[in-house]
């Protein structure tokens, strides 16, 4: 096959491409004509396929992200915004914090180790491109029915690779959630998060400037491995017998990857640098346009220089392969000795492959000849938008319609077989068996991990300031009211942060939905967006970044909408954390929040079949004073133990707080069956001294509070129910080993 040259193509406009095989669409093929006013080359036509697909270019979500740019609060935290690999946030004491989630959710279903595994390195190398050493990640998963076939694939090889990967890195995975679902049966959600940690003056940025500066690429060499990758993979639907197009998942080398972030590290130490760029999705076509688009436009790279695993891979291979462990820097002439130094010292491959221009357009070469000659902007930045038709599906008013027929538990034995029952259940059983594959202390600076409501680390051994981050998605919330849903999320993550003591600072979203081809799933999605925005606009915590993961539809069942909202949250002094469990007896519960009837969307709803109801609405100035409470709460030392109120109610909070530390509790509860498990959002259990402070702290912040009981004993004693702790403990603890060991 002969070399498909810019001058070939200007030549020959009549020769049929292969757009519709690499995920175009014919009008998009002709906007390519349009722009290059000639055929594209192979070479860019791959390059444009996978840059233009959705995951790369949001192209279906972009007109609804953009609320997140209209509707931004001012806030004199951020530092970098959305646009760069990841938001920037000021911590304080000179600190910049960098965090964000991404999907891999699709590469996972396919290949669950390497998907998953190459996930993690992906994010953690967002984290590093920012200048930022990475000190935690987290692994929000979503799984079909935990006693399904497909589950017991995908779920033993996602996590081992989650674990394998961050472990490998001595990364301390902090936090995250696993929960089963009908769903996600053939579209796992793998998504992951990573923090990083630098001083201001550290942050580095995705743009190749100064005419004469250099392209270096270094890391792994250029392999075979996820040519397409996530690219293709995640920008269609699945049918009933999994992906059509099946490009090569990317395999991971965490060593590598170890090394590339200890050599970059000393890199930027030296201020080597003045663009960097990691090779993500779609690879050096991502790469070289973006940075060439984020700078003054000009590049041009000699893709012969790539070093190559495989020597048999063609340029367009080469351009779309998502080969892991790479990255891409822009570097002054006279710095050029002193960057290969460090590589040579780490042993990390490192080539000259171009150089940046004064021009206005990216040329790449193949052993002379152009086979790439295009403005960057329009591969990287001016994709296709498109105003996709959305309407509200018909099951929303049916569902709210809908009246839950819930057996509610009233003598003794019933209300011991129900709160069995519901602990024993997959989504609220101890995930133990997940977490315990995961390393959460390595690097020392690890203050709560899992099952905490956050995850906090140390940033400053000396003065003890920290950071605290927690993930969240009432995904059944979300299927009854996307708007409501998408608010509740963010208030459950920042209460989170909160109840550990730590101040909500900063967002960021990965947001998870089916088809966008679908109606009513832009419709799921574009109320989710608004309600995120109009949330985090009025509590003024800004959206830093995020990830859009469509096509998570197999057939025509899409997953639930799932928007995973992370907070981040500041700690002066991580020493005086809330933890969520009590060592000792004779203390006080008290319930802060009221409780009333909410079974819609609840986890005793879906152990029950029924998904209908009108889902909570959120309270936002109740919510912001709760935080602040919390925190109070922690700086004025009221508080010994919180725990905040999620899916499974007060009955899964009673069992984690008295398994943690092995002491048991005596409740008094009113409606003991409502109080149990109805899933009113804002409600926190704190243990403390009864000495009238909590009380009052409650009182100044206009919180409703109750006592319900108080610490001691061998048994969780609710009314007149006993269940002891050794009961208690086995139906929590043998769910998810007797499903998946």
């Amino acid at each position: 096959m002969s070399l498909d040259t810019v001058k070939n193509a200007a030549n020959t406009p009549e020769n049929s491409q292969p757009f519709a095989e690499l995920g175009l669409k014919p009008d998009e093929y002709q906007r390519i004509r349009d722009i290059l006013k000639r055929r594209p080359t192979s070479s860019e036509l791959a390059m444009y396929s996978v840059m233009w697909s959705e995951h790369c270019s949001y192209k279906s979500s972009k007109v609804h992200l953009k609320q997140f740019g209209e509707k931004a609060p001012k806030s004199d935290a951020l530092l970098v915004g959305i646009g760069e690999n990841a938001g920037v946030v000021d911590v304080g004491q000179g600190y910049a914090v960098t965090f964000k989630i991404e999907s891999h959710n699709h590469p996972s279903f396919v290949e669950p180790y390497q998907g998953a595994a190459t996930g993690v390195g992906g994010i953690v190398r967002d984290i590093l491109t920012m200048g930022a050493r990475p000190v935690a990640v987290m692994d929000p998963l979503r799984f079909g029915p935990a006693d399904a076939a497909d589950t017991r694939r995908v779920l033993p090889g996602i996590v081992a690779g989650v674990g394998g990967y961050g472990n490998c890195l001595g990364l301390p995975n902090i936090g995250g959630e696993v929960v089963f679902d009908e769903t996600y049966i053939g579209n796992p959600l793998v998504n992951a998060l990573c923090v990083g940690v630098m001083k201001h003056d550290q942050i580095k940025l995705a743009k190749a400037s100064g005419a004469g500066n250099l392209v270096v690429l270094y890391g792994a060499k250029t392999g075979g491995d996820g040519i397409g990758g996530v690219s293709v993979l995640a920008s269609e639907t699945f049918g009933e017998e999994g992906p059509a197009k099946r490009p090569s998942v990317q395999v991971g080398d965490p060593f590598a990857e170890k090394v590339l972030i200890e050599c970059s590290l000393e890199i930027f130490a030296a201020d080597l640098v003045v663009g960097i760029q990691d090779l993500g999705g779609a690879g050096l076509s991502c790469a070289t346009s973006e940075l060439a688009s984020g700078g003054t436009g000009g590049m041009k790279v000699e893709l012969d220089r790539v070093p190559l695993r495989d020597p048999s891979l063609s340029p367009e291979e080469i351009l779309m392969s998502e080969s892991q462990e790479r990255m891409c820097a822009i570097v002054e002439p006279k710095n050029i000795d002193k960057f290969m130094e460090i590589c040579q010292k780490w042993d990390v491959t490192a080539t000259v492959i171009g150089e940046v221009t004064d021009g206005d357009r990216l040329i790449i070469t193949w052993h002379g000849e152009v086979i790439v000659e295009v403005p960057p902007r329009t591969v990287a930045h001016d994709g296709p938008v498109y105003q996709r038709p959305f309407a509200k599906p018909a099951y929303i008013d049916e569902v709210a319609k809908a009246e839950l027929k819930l057996p509610m538990p009233n003598s003794a034995s019933e209300v011991k077989e129900a709160v069995l029952k519901l602990i024993s259940s997959p989504n609220i059983a101890d995930k133990s068996w997940v977490t315990n594959q995961y390393d959460r202390y390595v690097l020392g600076n690890t203050v709560l991990a899992q099952p905490e409501d956050s995850g906090m680390v140390r940033i400053d051994e000396a003065t003890h300031l920290g950071v605290a981050i927690s993930t969240d998605a009432n995904a059944n919330w979300s299927y009854l009211n996307p708007y409501e849903g998408a608010k509740l999320a963010l208030l459950e993550a920042c209460r989170n942060v909160a109840t550990a003591g730590a101040k909500p600072l900063a967002v960021t979203n990965c947001l998870n939905f089916g088809s966008p081809e679908d109606p009513g799933v832009m419709w799921q999605f574009a109320e989710s967006v608004r309600g995120l925005a109009d949330a985090c606009l009025e509590m003024g915590l800004p959206v830093t970044g995020g990830n859009v993961s469509f096509y998570n539809q197999t057939g025509d069942v899409a997953i639930l909408p799932t928007p995973v909202i992370g907070v981040l949250g500041v700690i002066n002094d991580v020493r005086t954390r809330t933890p969520m469990s009590f060592k000792e007896a004779g203390l006080a519960l008290y319930l802060i929040g009221e409780t009333k009837n909410d079974f819609a969307g609840s986890e005793w709803a879906y152990l029950h079949g029924q998904r209908g109801g009108i889902a909570p609405v959120s309270d936002i100035p109740t919510a912001m004073r709760l935080n602040d409470l919390l925190v109070a709460g922690r700086t004025e030392k009221i508080f010994i133990a919180a725990h905040d109120l999620s899916q499974g109610g007060l009955a899964a909070v009673l069992t984690e707080m008295t398994l943690k530390n092995n002491v048991g509790a005596k409740i008094a509860l009113n409606n003991i069956a409502v109080d149990l498990f109805s899933e009113t959002p804002g409600r926190v259990l704190v243990a403390v001294k009864d000495d009238g402070k909590l009380e009052a702290l409650c009182a100044k912040h206009a919180i409703p509070v109750s006592k319900i009981g108080e610490t001691g004993g061998d048994a969780l004693v609710i009314n007149d129910v006993a269940i002891s702790l050794n009961e208690l403990r086995k139906a929590y603890t043998e769910t998810l080993p007797k499903l998946f060991s």
